[in-house]
């Protein structure tokens, strides 16, 4: 097995705020209803999180399970947990109608830090970012493509198609410049 990559090789920018890719992280997409039993027990099998409410990520140990819609959710764990992760949620949801897929090599993931993180993606997406709580999910739109981001300390984590991450990088790293800060 090949090691995994990032898409953009760890590529970082420093302006009035930081802005690098991180990862490799495993990722998986988890398409069930909300009420399917034994949800809550898949996730917390794969994750260590409990199921997130609506437009929540719920944290734990550098895992972490999103909210994306009524029956997705993302699961973010180590990238080599990943198959031990589908394992047990297979296991957890016999039975049930549910979908499980890696994700992994298909997204990139960016921070965003400091303490201007949330002007770099103000200028980005149609949040009210001074309304964004900690532990909030917004899946949305940066400039022209989907993503979804949360906050967790001083800055952002920021997740896309890894088909765009090259855009992606230059949109955070031209709106992350010196001198361009929000009054």
């Amino acid at each position: 097995m090949s090691e995994p990559r990032t898409a953009l090789g760890g590529a970082a920018f420093d302006g009035f705020a930081e802005v690098r890719e991180i990862g490799p992280l495993g990722m998986i997409t988890l398409r069930a209803k909300a009420d399917v039993p034994g949800l809550a027990e898949a996730v917390k099998a794969a994750t260590g999180c409990a199921l997130p409410a609506q437009r929540r990520i719920v944290t734990q140990g550098g895992k972490a399970a999103g909210w994306m819609s009524p029956d997705e959710y993302l699961l973010i764990l180590p990238y080599a947990e990943t198959d031990a992760a589908l394992a047990a949620i297979g296991a957890a949801l016999r039975g049930q109608h549910h979908l499980a897929v890696a994700v992994s090599d298909a997204r990139a993931v960016f921070r965003v830090e400091g303490t201007k993180a949330a002007q770099v993606l103000a200028k980005l997406a149609p949040v009210d970012m001074a309304r964004l709580e900690p532990g909030e999910l917004r899946r949305t739109r940066t400039a022209q493509v989907a993503a979804a981001f949360w906050a967790d300390g001083e800055g952002f984590t920021l997740v896309c198609f890894r088909s765009v991450a090259g855009y992606v990088m230059g949109l955070l790293s031209h709106s992350a410049q010196a001198g361009s800060e929000l009054s």
